[in-house]
């Protein structure tokens, strides 16, 4: 068993720093059911750092240093239905960027932009 990694953490996980890591938690929760599993929080009440898992999957968080410039990634999560999180997505204030479309290779695939930027590509693996 590997013991350079918590048992129940992939070897890779995104970790976006964000200016409003509450807000950024409100938004997975309601759009992907993510479970937070850990939170630190500096003296000032501000997020340091937190963790929660959205299928197999741990995504890291941390508020940005105030100065700091925004940097906005771009993630890919599988869901078990694109059209439903893509709803839930919009509903938690995200803005479309490309509504659930079937696609050539095998996948139903929409886009997501959160209030900090970030892009989030969903999609369905199609039976077949």
């Amino acid at each position: 068993m590997p013991t350079h990694k918590p048992a129940d953490h992939p070897a890779v996980s995104p970790f976006l720093l964000v200016a409003d890591a509450r807000a950024m938690l409100a938004f997975l929760a309601a759009t992907f059911g993510a479970r937070e599993l850990f939170r630190k929080t500096r003296e000032d009440g501000s997020i340091m750092h937190a963790e929660v898992r959205i299928d197999d999957s741990v995504l890291m968080i941390g508020e940005r240093p105030e100065r700091a410039a925004a940097l906005c990634g771009s993630t890919h999560v599988y869901v078990p239905d694109v059209d439903a999180c893509y709803a839930a997505g919009l509903a938690a204030g995200a803005a479309s960027v490309s509504p659930p479309t079937d696609q050539p290779y095998g996948d139903r695939t929409a886009g997501l932009r959160d209030h900090e930027g970030n892009l989030w590509w969903i999609g369905t693996h199609l039976a077949g």
